[in-house]
């Protein structure tokens, strides 16, 4: 298994999140293009500011690496307008996937038309440029309940209105990773989350994103059928060492 062309290495900190200038922040996102360019990464997740620069560096290391960037980040509370923008002018940066957050608020509020409706267009958008929509459900802030209810929501959007082509690039998403839970709790992925996802969101696949932090943990979420990985670990992960952050 090649467990590399499974991971998104992750980078998604604002300079002022991780308490760094613009141009400290800047090196740390060129570090994690670079090194998702050495060892050979599915991708590198990065925030929509940052997709031109990684464009360059890829070009010019001639690398297949894929560069995938958030809409509506972190809590998804956008316009379906703000978020059809800000994922073309990711599409004209050079961005190949498209990772939206879900607004997971309005679902929990019962507003299904306005979720239905962002989930159809923002897939649509995506898929007119021949790119990847994924849509980051944020388990951490729903019930089991409430998991099975949207993976299976997304799924019955995207059957009736794309053909079967399209199906494996559209992704349901667990976690961005900076959903702030009670008592510090995970955020992230787990088994039992990743099971309920991929069981209602069939044959839509299923992207784990967060508390993935070793070889063993992702080996095991790809059996169970994961297709993609998101960390911030991905070297560690990959090297068979234990990674340290919850991302």
């Amino acid at each position: 298994m090649n467990i590399k062309q499974y991971l998104d290495s992750t980078y998604l900190k604002t300079a002022s999140q991780a308490g760094l200038t613009e141009k400290e922040n800047d090196l740390i996102v060129q570090g994690f293009i670079k090194e998702a360019i050495e060892e050979g990464f599915k991708l590198i997740m990065i925030r929509p500011d940052k997709v031109k620069m990684a464009k360059e560096m890829i070009v010019k290391a001639k690398s297949k690496l894929l560069i995938g960037t958030v809409i509506s980040f972190p809590e998804g509370i956008n316009s379906l307008e703000e978020k059809l923008a800000e994922a073309q002018k990711a599409i004209e940066d050079g961005a190949d996937e498209l990772d939206y957050v879900c607004n997971y608020q309005a679902f929990k509020r019962g507003e299904m038309e306005l979720v239905k409706e962002e989930i159809l267009k923002g897939t649509k958008l995506a898929f007119d440029h021949h790119k990847v929509a994924k849509w980051i459900i944020e388990v951490a802030a729903l019930t089991d309940a409430q998991i099975i209810q949207i993976s299976a929501l997304i799924k019955n959007v995207v059957i009736p209105n794309f053909k079967e082509d399209f199906y494996f690039n559209v992704f349901v998403k667990s976690s961005t990773g900076f959903y702030q839970t009670e008592n510090n709790l995970p955020n992230g992925a787990s088994i039992p989350t990743v099971i309920m996802m991929l069981e209602n969101a069939s044959p839509i696949p299923v992207k784990a994103a967060g508390g993935v932090r070793t070889y063993e943990e992702a080996e095991e979420m790809i059996r169970l059928g994961v297709k993609r990985i998101g960390t911030s670990a991905a070297k560690t992960i990959a090297h068979g060492e234990i990674a340290s952050g919850n991302y």
